[in-house]
């Protein structure tokens, strides 16, 4: 009769990685609704950052470029016409518009 070690004896980088896999799931799975909506929160953050810094701010363009740059690619397209807003990222687009001096910028629904 041969005595066998158990799966986890017997390759235990193998186990390591098999728990870092499910301990990864299950925290995608309980934070679902957050990662959701993280791709709408840096379109939006980055538009309203943009045009706060553009239009509230009086700041060159290209310094508010460099502002607002992320590590993830995205776009910001400046309407300086209609000081408005439009950034794109991860597959998400947000807009803001300047609403005044007072009122500062806000986002388009």
């Amino acid at each position: 009769m041969s005595h066998r070690r158990p799966f986890i004896l017997r390759r235990p980088f193998s186990s390591v990685l098999l728990f870092i896999a499910v301990a990864a799931v299950w925290l995608a799975w309980q934070h679902r609704v957050a990662l959701q909506a993280f791709p709408t929160i840096i379109s939006a953050y980055t538009a309203k950052e943009y045009c706060s810094c553009r239009y509230v701010m009086d700041n060159p363009a290209d310094y508010c470029a460099g502002y607002v740059k992320q590590w993830l690619p995205g776009t910001v397209v400046d309407d300086a016409v209609q000081r408005r807003v439009t950034s794109t990222g991860l597959g998400r687009s947000s807009r803001a518009i300047w609403k005044g001096q007072r009122q500062g910028c806000q986002l388009l629904p």
